[in-house]
């Protein structure tokens, strides 16, 4: 159980009684803001399952010293809930809907490139800080697998072994509610961009057996179907 501060540390060491530095930013974290001293506790996660609860050694503003008490690995999820989402033309919009999936426990996310895609500009190295600190808030040790954007042609090819659906505006007799649909099953959501997907993305996500969904009733922004979905599935 996590119940103290948690925060991220590459390269973790198992060995109780280890000591170690603390990179500089959770150095700063620990010391200045929440001004942590000699002989507390907090406790750290690589982002791959890893928990180690560690004692401030050194409370050094730039390179915290810590010692490690007990560690452990977490099980990575069995179930495997991807979201595969266009990217939008608001940056700001598209990194809140990264926070909250990431909240929500979404084991992987696919930005996509597709043929209403209106920006294609992505900064991976900022898109996985964002979902780093939200693994941290909502004490979580896994960190979902970001992707690099990729076309929507191409990642069709690519989700074998999962339960594959797509989430798309066009009026369809047989779509099936993502509510109903079962919380077991690993899956893969696809969500167009602003604009929707075209008749031509749909018809080829449907020759590589996805199946449409709705989100409900009303039309959704594109994040916020991202969310709504996560939720969903999740929940």
């Amino acid at each position: 159980m996590i119940s103290l501060p948690l925060f991220f540390q590459e390269n973790i060491p198992f060995v109780s009684g280890e000591v170690f530095c603390l990179n500089e930013e959770a150095s700063k974290h620990i010391i200045q803001v929440l001004r942590m001293e000699k002989g507390q506790q907090i406790q750290l996660t690589d982002g791959k399952g890893s928990l180690a609860s560690v004692e401030i050694s050194d409370p050094n503003k730039k390179k915290c010293g810590v010692k490690i008490l007990s560690s452990h690995q977490i099980e990575k999820p069995k179930r495997s809930v991807v979201i595969a989402i266009s990217l939008i033309k608001n940056s700001h919009r598209f990194e809140w809907f990264l926070e909250k999936v990431t909240e929500l426990g979404i084991t992987g996310i696919v930005p996509l490139i597709c043929n209403r895609t209106e920006k294609q500009h992505f900064r991976h190295e900022r898109m996985k800080g964002i979902l780093m600190s939200a693994m941290l808030q909502s004490k979580q040790v896994w960190l979902p697998d970001l992707k690099e954007p990729t076309s929507f042609a191409s990642f069709l090819k690519t989700n074998s072994g999962k339960s594959k659906y797509l989430a798309h505006c066009m009026e369809e007799d047989n779509k099936i509610k993502i509510s109903s649909l079962a919380k077991n099953d690993s899956c893969v959501l696809a969500i167009g961009p602003e604009g929707d997907f075209t008749p031509e993305e749909v018809e080829l996500a449907k020759q590589e057996n996805f199946i449409s969904v709705s989100l409900g009733e009303t039309r959704l922004r594109t994040e916020t179907a991202g969310v709504a979905a996560a939720v969903l599935l999740q929940l």
